[in-house]
């Protein structure tokens, strides 16, 4: 997991090639005006997914996992909250290859906010409970980039 500044993401570029193409599209779009749902960026290697997310509070958001996809989230209207607990300490549950997703029961182990300007970057082995906010509804960006 990675918690930084949008600014920051340059930094990652070594991690992922994809991550480059994510910077790009940052410098060259407004994620706040951009109309809901998934734009395509580089097919489905990577895209992008404008949400309006409920607001949930610690216990009531679900932890997940991807296998083949990294999530790098960003809040975009105020401060969203993520719950973090290492893979490792998650209990086996079902993955849905068709959503690239694995859902666990229980909450995460710890805690940390992001604001506008800030992002979460979760790789397969970081169990995380995004949309966790005060507010009833979150706007958010949800970069979706493949595993290299």
């Amino acid at each position: 997991m990675i918690i930084d500044t949008i600014d920051n993401l340059k930094k990652y570029v070594g991690i992922n090639p994809l991550f480059a193409d994510v910077v790009e599209f940052i410098k060259n779009n407004d994620l706040n005006t951009l109309e809901a749902g998934k734009h395509f960026i580089k097919d489905k290697d990577l895209f992008v997914n404008i949400q309006m997310a409920k607001g949930r509070t610690p216990d009531a958001a679900t932890l997940e996992t991807h296998i083949n996809m990294i999530d790098i989230q960003i809040p975009l209207d105020g401060e969203e909250t993520f719950g973090y607990t290492p893979l490792e300490d998650l209990p086996k549950a079902e993955y849905n290859a068709e959503k690239d997703i694995t859902k666990y029961e229980g909450m995460a182990q710890s805690f940390v906010t992001c604001r506008p300007g800030m992002m979460g970057i979760f790789f397969p082995q970081d169990g995380h409970a995004p949309c966790i906010s005060p507010n009833s509804e979150i706007k958010k960006a949800i970069f979706k980039v493949k595993v290299m």
